[in-house]
């Protein structure tokens, strides 16, 4: 694929993105605060996703680890004793 239909494609996205929103029927002030609004969930999903998810599959993986009877010992438990 070269540059040329690169361009045109990312076009025909940004096209069918407009249509599907019907942002092209907005004024520009509106399309700032739109764009704005839509940008800032999209990054504070994917902030959340990076922080939170690892958290739950780390929680998930050891909850089931102890459900298969793999118990990871717990060191700080052993010291005590």
């Amino acid at each position: 694929m070269d540059i040329k239909s690169l361009k045109n494609y990312l076009y025909w996205l940004y096209c069918q993105f407009e249509l599907i929103t019907c942002s092209y029927l907005m004024e520009p002030w509106e399309k700032l605060l739109f764009y704005t609004f839509n940008i800032t969930m999209l990054v504070m999903v994917l902030y959340t996703a990076y922080i939170f998810v690892p958290v739950h599959i780390s929680t998930a993986f050891q909850f089931f680890l102890h459900l298969l009877g793999n118990q990871h010992e717990n060191t700080y438990h052993e010291n005590l004793e």
